[in-house]
Formats: structure tokens, C-alpha cells, sequence
């Protein structure tokens, strides 16, 4: 766990993203194993041989010692736990697990604890490094409704949103998270279309443990839908850009 206030502290975590800092070093963005942001200096890690090399590349699993200094932290040894090397080797699995870090990227926050995003995170690559086809999309799909749940926007697909009747297709309130009823239904820029089978394939992905997901069978068409559903939720609840998703969903004809 991570022990802030500490000159040296051990945690393991998740490489989610790395930015180039002087002639030889990184700034790499972590999630850590409490589900709170790290961002720590990684000295020397673009330097041929570097004892860091590998260790701090993207979707990469290290337990780490960080030392506390008075802006960043500093690396101060990682070894790797899991590399996630079939992310980065391969497009497609490297485009979804994109979407992931970029999501965790933008709502994980410094000192701010979130313990079930970090498992939810592992299972999620753990997952992809072995998926294929539509499994992927389903993933992404599922991560996404997980990672808006933990930040405590829940999505639910049954009773109105609004008045908890009876609710059907056509209309779903990105503020409130659910399907409306035909009387609660108003045009406006928080609602979004969504489909009886894009409703039920969300409802199957959010009940679904991980390793599982790619198994539920769930067409192409249908979730191409409910990645646009997902991806309208998020952009309206998370206040970044989130590139990777955007362009992940443009390749499924649900980019806007």
C-alpha cells in the first residue's frame, strides 16, 4: 500500500502512461495498487540498457520502491510482476487497452483511493492479453461501465431513471444513468438512444466477472451500440478529453 508522507515507500502498480522529462528520463503515470494515482520519475529509463527498460512500459505490472520527493516521486527499483507485452505487440489489443489507461489516466486522482479499480484493472488486462475479435470490444464495453460504477456513477437498465416505471427502448438519460419512460422522455442533450439488445447486452457486461465476458456471446452490431451508449455516458460525467476512446469508438462507427 502506499504510505504517503514517507521518504520511501514499496507499492505495486500499473504503467498507464509516460511522458518524456530532459535528455534520458520519464515521467510515468501509475495506478496504484489503492487505486489512487501515482506520477514518479523514472531516471535514465530512455538510456540503452537502462535497468528500467521494460519495467515502465505501458499496461505493465510492477511492484515498485518510490522515493517521496517534493514534487514527484522517484523510482527507485521495479520489478515486473506482469508486462503485458500481447498489448502492445498486437493493434487491436494495444487500441483497447488504450481506452483503458486512458480512462484511468484522466479519473484516477493523487491520494485519492479507489482499491477496486486496480483488481478491476488487472482482470481487464489479464483478459485482453488473451481475447480476440468482438471479445475485445466486450471488454472495453465492460471496463467502462465497471470504472463509471466505481467513481460512483452507476448505470441501471431496469425501472425509469427518472420515476421507476416501466422503461423500454429509445430514450436513456446520460445524467441519471438509466432508461427513460415515454412520459418522463424530453429532447435534450443529455439523453441518448439506446436499443432493447444494446440495454440487455450492458446489463449482461456489468454483471459479468472479466474473465467471463468474452464468452457471453454478444454480437458485433449490437455492441458497437452499447459502446456508443457507453462512450456518450462517460463523455458526459468525465470533464477530460478522453482521445483514446474516441477514436476506439470511431472504429465501430460510433465516434461524434
Amino acid at each position: 500500500m502506499r504510505l504517503t508522507g514517507m521518504p520511501s515507500h514499496h507499492t505495486r502498480a500499473i504503467s498507464l502512461r509516460r511522458t518524456k522529462l530532459g535528455e534520458t528520463d520519464l515521467i510515468v503515470t501509475f495506478l496504484a495498487e489503492d487505486g489512487s494515482q501515482v506520477r514518479a520519475v523514472a531516471k535514465g529509463a530512455r538510456k540503452p540498457g537502462s535497468r528500467f527498460c521494460g519495467r515502465v512500459e505501458p499496461y505493465t505490472v510492477v511492484d515498485m520502491l518510490l522515493h517521496t520527493g517534493r514534487t514527484l516521486e522517484t523510482v527507485s527499483d521495479a520489478q515486473i510482476v506482469s508486462s503485458h507485452c500481447a498489448l502492445r505487440e498486437d493493434y487491436d489489443r494495444s487500441q483497447a487497452a488504450s481506452v483503458v489507461a486512458d480512462f484511468l489516466d484522466k479519473v484516477s486522482v493523487e491520494c485519492q483511493p479507489e482499491e477496486r479499480l486496480f483488481d478491476l484493472t488487472c482482470a481487464t488486462l489479464d483478459a485482453m492479453d488473451v481475447a480476440r475479435g468482438d471479445a475485445l470490444l466486450a471488454l472495453v464495453v465492460a471496463f467502462l461501465l465497471k470504472g463509471m460504477a466505481m467513481h460512483g456513477y452507476r448505470p441501471q437498465f431496469g425501472a425509469c431513471a427518472s420515476c421507476g416505471g416501466i422503461a423500454g427502448a429509445g430514450a436513456f438519460s446520460l445524467e441519471l444513468g438509466g432508461p427513460l419512460c415515454e412520459a418522463c422522455r424530453t429532447p435534450g442533450s443529455d439523453v441518448a438512444y439506446a436499443t432493447d439488445e444494446a440495454l440487455a447486452a450492458l446489463r449482461q457486461l456489468m454483471a459479468a466477472r472479466m474473465s467471463d465476458v468474452g464468452g457471453l456471446g454478444i454480437s458485433r452490431p449490437v455492441l458497437g451500440d452499447s459502446l456508443g451508449l457507453v462512450r456518450s455516458f462517460v463523455v458526459y460525467h468525465v470533464p477530460a478529453r478522453l482521445k483514446a476512446l474516441a477514436m476506439y469508438a470511431s472504429e465501430f462507427g460510433t465516434g461524434g
